[in-house]
């Protein structure tokens, strides 16, 4: 049975797309079955992992309309190691569609229920608002990994995250938590990431993930190659914390 997770924070420009296209590399490198599903209609996972969204013949767009399954819409990118279901500015169009679909926030969870053994991780890339395609991730997903600047804002952010994860979780997805708070861009130079990493471990305690993934520049340029980091260049300090984050998730996944 797959764990499906969603890499989510409502606040725009935290690597949740970098976090997501690194993670499914890193997972597929230690040996697992990953299947990343980009639920956010710029498409940057889609291109991170060397997917031309402007090409594609099926997206994840079809999939939550039911015009077509997984196991038809899933690419397999050459050098990435993992599955694909795409997305591009079509997406967009499928919040006004699905509006006046019934079921509509689990149409996501019924697709993912037919591929459920062909994968051991379904990682989905969510768009930073709460819409309905973010709600479809939620609804079928069993935790959020919560990729987080240790910055003030940061903090904020978070306290509405957890809000709505608690709303999701009563209303329509008893199975969903968090699963973890995974520090990234991270630059022990600055006191006051220190601190907020330090008032993160006293609050949320394990839930706080012990990999921390530093600021990298090279993390950075992968994608403009269409390629996650850790494929990019595996020597990288950023694309070696990815790997050892896989690493962590495979072990605590048998507890999650």
């Amino acid at each position: 049975m797959a764990k499906i997770f969603c890499i989510a924070n409502q606040k725009g420009g935290v690597g949740k797309t970098t976090t997501t296209v690194n993670l499914a590399a890193g997972l597929a490198k230690v040996g697992q079955r990953v299947l990343l599903v980009d639920l956010d209609p710029q498409g940057n996972a889609t291109m991170g992992s060397g997917i031309d969204k402007r090409q594609l013949e099926l997206s994840v767009y079809d999939v939550l309309l039911e015009s077509a399954s997984i196991a038809e819409a899933a690419i397999k990118p050459e050098k990435c190691g993992y599955d694909v279901l795409s997305a591009n500015r079509e997406l967009a169009g499928a919040e006004v569609e699905l509006v006046q679909l019934a079921h509509r926030d689990q149409r996501l969870r019924h697709a993912l229920a037919a591929v459920d053994n062909q994968y051991d991780f379904v990682l989905i890339d969510c768009p930073p608002s709460l819409s309905m395609l973010t709600l479809n991730g939620l609804c079928a997903a069993h935790g959020v990994i919560v990729p987080m600047q240790c910055e003030y804002f940061a903090l904020e952010g978070l306290t509405d995250l957890v809000n709505t994860i608690k709303q999701v979780h009563a209303n329509l997805n008893k199975d969903l938590k968090i699963i973890g708070l995974l520090r990234v861009m991270f630059d022990p130079r600055i006191t006051l990431q220190m601190q907020v990493s330090d008032q993160l471990k006293a609050h949320f305690g394990d839930k706080v993930f012990d990999t921390v993934i530093p600021r990298n520049v090279r993390l950075a340029e992968a994608p403009s190659y269409g390629l996650p980091g850790v494929v990019f260049d595996a020597s990288a300090k950023g694309s070696q914390a990815y790997v050892e984050f896989a690493r962590e998730l495979v072990r605590r996944a048998p507890t999650l």
